[in-house]
This record gives C-alpha cells, sequence and structure tokens, in this order.
C-alpha cells in the first residue's frame, strides 16, 4: 500500500486574510482555498487538510463547509478541543478529525497534544466525535506515554508530531528521528493508525522514509510554498514522487 498525502491548504486562506480579513467571502477575495484544494486532487493528493482555529486567523467556517460540500476527497479537520471545535466538527461532518492544542500567541502549531495530562477531556471528545462517524486521530509528540494514552482513548489514529526533528540539526536530528520511529513502533502494535506532520519539506522527507508503518503524511507549509513557483498541482505531484519510495514494514531506522 502506498503511503498516501494528506494536503493542508490553510496558508492559502492565510494569503488571503492578508488582504480581506474583514471580508474573505468577498467576490474578489482571493486566493480561494476551494480552488487551491482541487488543484491538490488535480495533483494527486489523497485527503485534505483544513485548521479552523479558534481565532479564525486563516480558515474560516465557511472554508470548510465549501470544501466538504464540493470537493471529492476525504477531509481531515484539524481542530482544537473545545466546545465550539466540538459542535462544529458535528456540523461539518468530515471524514476524519485531528485532535491538536492551540495556544493564541502562536504562529502554527508548536507541540503534540498533552493526552496524558488532559486524559478525561481528550476522552471525552475522542468520544462525541467518533459517535458521530468522525474517525479521531491525536497529534502528539513521538513519547510513548503520550501514545500508550491516546491508545487508551480510544482514538483510532495518531499523528506524529514531527516538528522537534524538522527543526533539528546533525546527530540531534537523527535522535529525534529514532524517536519517531520509536513510537511509530509502539503505536502500531498498540492498533493505531501512524500518521506524521509538521515541518516536513522536499529535503527531511528522504529521512522520514525511514519511520516504520506510516499510513499518510500531512504536509502543508512547504507544499503551498513550492506552489508559488510551480503550482499547488505540480508540488503536490512532486512531493508524491519523493514518498513513493517508501514500503509498509521495519526499517533499519528500529
Amino acid at each position: 500500500m502506498p503511503l498516501l498525502l494528506g494536503v493542508n491548504i490553510d496558508h492559502i486562506a492565510t494569503l488571503r486574510q492578508a488582504r480581506y480579513a474583514r471580508s474573505p467571502q468577498a467576490h474578489n477575495a482571493e486566493p480561494s482555498p476551494l480552488v487551491a484544494a482541487f488543484d491538490a486532487l488535480a495533483g494527486g493528493a489523497d485527503s485534505l487538510t483544513v485548521h479552523v482555529r479558534s481565532d479564525r486567523r486563516h480558515m474560516q467556517d465557511a472554508d470548510a463547509l465549501q470544501i466538504r460540500a464540493e470537493l471529492p476527497l476525504p477531509l481531515n479537520f484539524e481542530m482544537g478541543v473545545t466546545a465550539e471545535m466540538l459542535a462544529f466538527a458535528r456540523q461539518l461532518k468530515p471524514d476524519f478529525a485531528c485532535l491538536v492544542p492551540e495556544n493564541r500567541a502562536e504562529i502554527t502549531t508548536e507541540g503534540g497534544l498533552n493526552v496524558v495530562g488532559n486524559f478525561g477531556s481528550t476522552l471525552d471528545a475522542v468520544t462525541q466525535l467518533q459517535d458521530n462517524g468522525i474517525r479521531v486521530s491525536l497529534f502528539i509528540d513521538p513519547d510513548l506515554p503520550q501514545v500508550e494514552a491516546a491508545a487508551r482513548c480510544g482514538a483510532s489514529m495518531i499523528e506524529l508530531h514531527t516538528g522537534a526533528f524538522a527543526n533539528a540539526e546533525g546527530e540531534k536530528k537523527e535522535e529525534e528521528l529514532e524517536r519517531i520511529g520509536t513510537a511509530a513502533v509502539q503505536a502500531h502494535r498498540l492498533g493505531l493508525q501512524v500518521n506524521a506532520g509538521h515541518g516536513i519539506n522536499y529535503t527531511n522527507i528522504a529521512q522520514i522514509l525511514q519511520v516504520p508503518y506510516l499510513t499518510e503524511l500531512n504536509i502543508g507549509h512547504s507544499i503551498v510554498s513550492r506552489s508559488l513557483l510551480t503550482g499547488i498541482s505540480v508540488a503536490v505531484a512532486e512531493m508524491l514522487a519523493l514518498m513513493s519510495p517508501y514500503d509498509l514494514g521495519p526499517k533499519s531506522l528500529v
């Protein structure tokens, strides 16, 4: 089974909001997240990711609803663990929901969800979403206690946060890669689908392919950045080509 690619197009909306924050749905507001979503589909994306943040800094409710209604791709809805977002998820009815931490001061998501420290609220959110037919993933750091807590919550998937790996250099980068691999092995043993994302780009993707048991990578910023030069369809196709050597099963990393 090939490694799947979920494309996050949040930063298409970031560019639009730079000028049209007060009127994101105006007829001349651009670029369009919906058009970008169809371009990702044309490039071969396996799913699409959108994150409606509590401060609505990029994606708006209307963007997510329109993409869900019109795009013939599975939708992965990234969301904070809040009553507001749980209610919106029930309205949106995405194929998947990925629970992530949110901090209004952060530029982007800076770490994984603390499932161990917030087990009760996470369990409640997972239960609510699954009761509404939505498969749930937990965005967590590659730490074994977090992996085990995710399994106890009843989530069907995790997304391993690869940001520390992406930002590391030298020996530290290899240490972070091994940490991700160890977490992936444990998650697989516990029956969890293993996805990964954050900071993956056209250069470090080769190292990510050493991680065993991956099902899907969720990549946004690097693809949107590349698309400024190539267009989204080509940027997605280029990433898929780099992912194509992946072969499920244990790697030498572990």
